[in-house]
């Protein structure tokens, strides 16, 4: 592979193929060699492992899964970076490249496609455009398809956000969203200088555990999440006037608070998971009582 391991490297090798970075796509392309080495070590790949990237770029981090995995599915939105990247990596045949959106495609057909006698759990890796960030890891962990780990590159504040614990200013709804569905651990950040161009924010690499069952059990997801929703979209309220606001819960009807056993008087950034699924639980029994 060319190795573009500097930005006057990458400008480069850019202007070989009459390319320039899209703000549109949010592309900002990883050059630091170091960096790719130690987001492809947070995989734990080994030539059993089958996995999906997301948004390869140059293929300077594709290279690496591809040396250590046994299978890269590596999807781009870019046409136009696929002559480079088919350059590139043509020394690799344990790679498939798939133009397409990550936001829409069907991994699952995708696996069923490339990795048809594959019967375990992949892992996704990809440094994610971040104006996309919080929508597709969620449309990664709900996906029907299995997967065992994502680690990706994100904003800082996304990567933070994530991993919060209850209590904090960046605890909110994608914290409980994520944690519902896999474990976070925050691995390290990055500075905008190991991009090309550098982007106005730092970024952080995150890794998902997931889990084999969600972190919690609750009667009803959908009710789970709009206590979570509405507890954050007024979080400067309590959650007896949060659930009030958003209509889901009537206060001159039972005490959904007493029964759950949690003060009403509470913010929603202070709960738990655990709380949040007894809230849950107990409000949607309210609601089945009220109907009977």
């Amino acid at each position: 592979m060319s190795a573009a391991t500097s930005p006057t490297a990458l400008r480069a090798l850019l202007k070989n193929y009459g390319l320039t970075p899209k703000k549109g796509l949010g592309q900002h392309f990883l050059w630091e060699s170091r960096v790719v080495e130690r987001i492809a070590g947070a995989a734990d790949l080994s030539k059993k492992d089958v996995v999906l990237e997301i948004g390869p770029g140059l293929g300077i981090l594709t290279a690496a899964l591809a040396r250590q995995a046994g299978l890269v599915i590596a999807v781009e939105i870019d046409r136009n970076l696929f002559p480079l990247l088919k350059e590139n990596l043509k020394d690799y045949d344990n790679i498939r490249l798939v133009q397409g959106d990550a936001r829409t495609v069907d991994f699952g057909a995708l696996l069923q496609e490339y990795a048809p006698g594959f019967t375990g759990s992949c892992k996704v890796l990809g440094n994610l455009p971040y104006y996309i960030t919080s929508p597709l890891i969620m449309r990664l962990l709900d996906g029907g398809f299995r997967k065992e780990l994502l680690v990706f590159m994100v904003q800082k504040e996304v990567a933070e956000r994530i991993a919060a614990s209850p209590g904090g200013k960046e605890y909110g709804s994608l914290s409980v969203a994520v944690q519902y569905s896999a474990d976070p651990q925050l691995l390290f950040q990055v500075p905008p200088h190991a991009f090309y161009p550098p982007p106005e924010v730092s970024s952080a690499v995150i890794r998902l555990n997931c889990r084999k069952r969600p972190a919690v059990d609750v009667k009803d997801e959908a009710t789970f999440f709009k206590v979570v929703r509405a507890s954050f979209r007024y979080r400067r309220k309590t959650l007896k006037n949060a659930l009030r606001e958003a209509g889901l819960w009537d206060p001159t009807k039972e005490n959904i608070f007493e029964e759950a056993g949690i003060l009403p008087g509470r913010r929603g950034e202070t709960l738990d998971l655990v709380e949040f699924a007894r809230l849950a639980d107990v409000l949607l029994q309210t609601q089945e009582r009220t109907e009977e």
